[in-house]
């Protein structure tokens, strides 16, 4: 199994729209840069588990878990030119990007912030911490993931 981080901003996609979908499940779209789709369609797997991270928001931070219940298939909002995620270059033929369906797991008690993150030693080479790292998909290593459930409480 694989452990993922995957970042939403809270106003866009929370984690609690997650938990309210039909089945607390839904198609994780709208990635638009190569290094995030390669570790989507090549990398993600069903039974693989992510944290849920909201970013862009008063306190950024990790607040539940999911999982990729359905492997990388093309992403139609790519096609839908009222999609904020249309991208015009994409074609039935080739529609250039991907995305993943996922799970609501669980949501945690409290926040475990970005700055909680930065203070864990532990998590020093996370890659989240990296300097110059924006992607909104990136990997978790089974290590961090059971130091991030213990800071959760989870």
């Amino acid at each position: 199994m694989n452990y993922w981080l995957l970042k939403s901003e809270p106003d866009a996609f929370s984690i609690d729209d997650l938990r309210a979908m039909p089945g607390k499940k839904d198609h994780w779209d709208g990635i638009r840069n190569y290094q995030a789709r390669n570790m989507m369609r090549d990398d993600m797997k069903k039974g693989d588990m992510a944290f849920f991270y909201h970013s862009s928001c008063a306190v950024p931070g990790i607040v539940g878990t999911c999982e990729v219940v359905k492997e990388a298939y093309d992403d139609f909002t790519a096609l839908d030119k009222k999609s904020k995620y249309f991208d015009p270059k994409a074609t039935k033929d080739n529609p250039r990007w991907c995305m993943v369906d996922v799970k609501y797991k669980k949501k945690f008690k409290s926040i475990v912030s970005l700055d909680a993150l930065k203070q864990n030693k532990k998590l020093e080479s996370m890659t989240l911490l990296k300097k110059g790292n924006r992607l909104s998909i990136m990997p978790v290593s089974a290590k961090e993931w059971k130091i991030i459930m213990a800071m959760a409480g989870a």
